[in-house]
């Protein structure tokens, strides 16, 4: 895989947005699940894992574009969360 910024930004975004659209879904269809922001966060906490692996195979590019999809992610879970109140 090519070391690229754009490359680690799309795989921070594209793989925690896959899997809160399904977690999204199961707190819609379960109502004890409402309440469970924590799934979301959870969700954006993947893109660590996928940070420390590239970071090991000295992808040092592809792990910025991950954290800086990550901070996109916790900016939005932000404004999720005001706008909730």
């Amino acid at each position: 895989m090519k070391n690229s910024v754009w490359i680690g930004l799309g795989i921070g975004i594209l793989i925690p947005g896959v899997l809160l659209a399904v977690v999204w879904y199961f707190m819609h269809k379960y109502a004890f699940l409402a309440k469970a922001d924590l799934l979301l966060i959870g969700c954006i906490a993947v893109n660590a894992f996928f940070m420390h692996y590239f970071f090991k195979q000295d992808k040092d590019q592809l792990g910025r574009g991950i954290i800086s999809a990550t901070f996109l992610w916790a900016f939005i879970f932000f404004f999720y969360k005001i706008n909730q109140l």
